[in-house]
C-alpha cells in the first residue's frame, strides 16, 4: 500500500489529480477568463526571497495567534470554498482537521454540508455568506448562523460573475440526474477510488446548498440554483456592510473579504469591520486583478493597526506563511490547498497539508533567526522594485492616476 503522506503541497495536488473525475479536478483549478491572477498569486510569492541569518539562531518557534477572538495554534485559517464534491464528509473532514491542528474554518454559504454539522465538528467555524436577496433574506441566515453558534460572521459582497476560461470550463450538472450519470460516466470509470469512496456511504455527491436557506432542513437549492439567486440580487453598498455588521453584533466578530484597495480598507474600518481579508477570491473573480501578497503591504500599512489584517490566496508553503506575515498579514487563508489535501486523503490529507504549513513556518523562524511569528518584518525579505500594487491611493501604482480638479488641488479620480 503506497505511502499515504505527502511531502508538499504539490504532491498533494499531484495525487488529487490523479484521484478525480477530470471534471471535478478542473472545478477545484477553477480560475478566470486568461487566468492571469490565479497564476500571479502563486508567482507572486516566488519573487520574494529571504535574506537568512547565519548564527545565534534559536530552536523555539512560538507561532500562536488570536485571530477574530479565536485563539489559533497556527497563523492558518481554513477559507470558505463551495461546494466540496471531492470527498463524502467534505466541509465536516475539514473542519475536524482544523480542529485536530488547532486552528479556524471559514464555511461558504455556498458549503455542502449544513452549519450546524460543521460547527459541531469544530467550534471555531466563521460562516461566509454573499448578499443574496433582500435584508430580509439577509437577516434571517445571520440569524441561522447566530443560532448555531458561528464564531463569526465572513461576508463576501463582491463579485463580478465573470465566467468563460480560455483553457475551458468543466462540466457541472446542477444535479446527478441520468444526463450527468452519461457524461461523467467515462471519467468516473478511470477514477474508481473516488467513486468507491462515496459508495462506502450509500450516497452520492449532493450538489445542493443547504446554508442557503434560513431554516435547517428547509429543501435547498441546487449550487447553480443559489447561484442565480446570486447574480439577481441587488449588489450591496457600503450602508449594506454597516447594517449587516451592526446586525450580526457589534460585539462579534465580523470580516469583510476580497479588500484589495486601501481606500476599501478604510471604508471597512469605518463600516466597524473586525477583520478584513486581503483577497482576490482565487483569482476566480476579476481577471487582471493583482496577487493579494503585492496588495498586502499597502492596506496593512493604511489599517494594520486598526483592524486584524489576513492575506488569502496563493499560500503553498511554509514559507509563504512567513512572507505574508513579514508584509504585514496576522494570519492567512488557503483554499485550493486544503482542497488538494483533502481530495489526497480526506480528513487526514488536509492535517497533512496544515502540518506542511506549521513545519516550513517553523523552518523560516529559524533560518530568519526569530523565535516568535509576530518578529518578521519587511527586513527578512528580498523584495524586488515595483512589487507591490498600492490599489486606491495615489501614486505610480494607484488604480488611477491622480489629474487635476480644476481648482489647483489634486483629485484622485473614482
Amino acid at each position: 500500500m503506497a505511502n499515504p503522506w505527502f511531502e508538499s503541497v504539490a504532491e498533494a495536488q499531484r495525487r488529487a489529480k490523479r484521484r478525480l473525475p477530470k471534471g471535478v479536478y478542473g472545478a477545484l483549478l477553477a480560475g478566470s477568463e486568461r487566468g492571469l491572477t490565479v497564476d500571479d498569486n502563486t508567482a507572486a510569492f516566488a519573487e520574494l526571497g529571504f535574506a537568512p541569518h547565519t548564527a545565534g539562531l534559536a530552536n523555539d518557534k512560538q507561532m500562536a495567534v488570536t485571530v477574530m477572538g479565536q485563539e489559533l495554534s497556527l497563523p492558518v485559517l481554513i477559507s470558505p470554498t463551495g461546494v466540496q464534491a471531492v470527498h463524502p464528509d467534505g466541509e465536516v473532514a475539514v473542519a475536524r482537521a482544523a480542529a485536530a491542528r488547532g486552528t479556524a474554518i471559514g464555511l461558504s454559504s455556498m458549503a455542502s454540508k449544513p452549519m450546524e454539522e460543521v460547527i459541531a465538528a469544530n467550534p471555531k467555524t466563521f460562516f461566509q455568506l454573499y448578499w443574496v436577496g433582500d435584508r430580509d433574506v439577509m437577516a434571517a441566515k445571520v440569524e441561522r448562523a447566530r443560532r448555531a453558534g458561528a464564531a463569526g460572521l465572513i461576508a463576501t459582497l463582491d463579485w463580478s460573475f465573470a465566467y468563460g476560461r480560455d483553457w475551458g470550463s468543466p462540466f457541472i450538472p446542477e444535479k446527478i440526474n441520468m444526463e450527468a450519470v452519461r457524461r461523467y460516466a467515462p471519467q468516473v470509470a478511470v477514477k474508481p477510488r473516488w467513486l468507491w469512496d462515496f459508495a462506502k456511504t450509500g450516497k452520492i455527491p449532493d450538489l445542493t446548498v443547504p446554508n442557503m436557506v434560513a431554516t435547517p432542513g428547509d429543501p435547498a437549492p441546487t449550487f447553480f440554483g443559489a447561484y442565480g439567486q446570486w447574480m439577481a440580487s441587488p449588489m450591496p453598498s457600503w450602508e449594506d456592510v454597516a447594517w449587516l455588521r451592526e446586525l450580526w453584533g457589534a460585539d462579534r466578530p465580523f470580516m469583510l473579504k476580497g479588500v484589495m484597495r486601501v481606500d476599501d480598507a478604510r471604508r471597512a474600518v469605518d463600516a466597524g469591520v473586525t477583520a478584513i481579508s486581503v483577497s482576490n477570491h482565487g483569482g476566480n473573480n476579476l481577471d487582471g486583478t493583482p496577487a493579494s501578497i503585492r496588495a498586502l503591504p499597502a492596506v496593512a500599512e493604511a489599517v494594520g493597526d486598526q483592524v486584524e489584517v489576513l492575506l488569502d490566496g496563493g499560500i503553498r508553503r511554509g514559507g509563504d506563511v512567513a512572507k505574508a506575515l513579514a508584509l504585514g498579514a496576522r494570519a492567512v487563508m488557503i483554499g485550493r490547498a486544503y482542497l488538494w489535501g483533502l481530495a489526497a486523503n480526506g480528513q487526514a490529507g488536509v492535517e497533512n497539508v496544515l502540518d506542511l504549513l506549521r513545519d516550513g513556518l517553523g523552518s523560516a523562524l529559524i533560518g530568519l533567526g526569530h523565535t516568535s511569528i509576530d518578529q518578521f518584518s519587511p527586513a527578512d525579505l528580498v523584495i524586488p522594485p515595483g512589487f507591490e500594487r498600492r490599489l486606491g491611493e495615489a501614486g505610480a501604482d494607484a488604480a488611477f492616476a491622480p489629474r487635476s480638479s480644476g481648482t489647483g488641488t489634486g483629485a484622485q479620480v473614482t
